[in-house]
């Protein structure tokens, strides 16, 4: 099975090697047929503390690294 991709803008950075990546998507509501959108915060390993606040990254699935890390910073934009 592939790993998915996401793609977010980092909300914080202040713990060391880790940033948490906010991502948003939309979808159709089934019943009102209205667009919605929903956001969500991922706990994303970066282990040279390169990316900052507010940068465009993609982050994909990886083996657990802690308690709440199962993602890791693939590329800043």
């Amino acid at each position: 099975m592939p790993k998915r991709i996401l793609q977010g803008v980092v909300v914080s950075d202040k713990t060391d090697k880790t940033v948490v990546v906010k991502v948003e998507r939309s979808f159709l509501h089934p019943l009102l047929k209205k667009t919605i959108r929903r956001t969500k915060k991922y706990h994303a390993h970066d282990e040279t503390n390169s990316v900052k606040v507010g940068e465009q990254v993609r982050i994909i699935e990886c083996p657990p690294k802690s308690k709440l890390k199962t993602w890791e910073v693939v590329t800043a934009k």
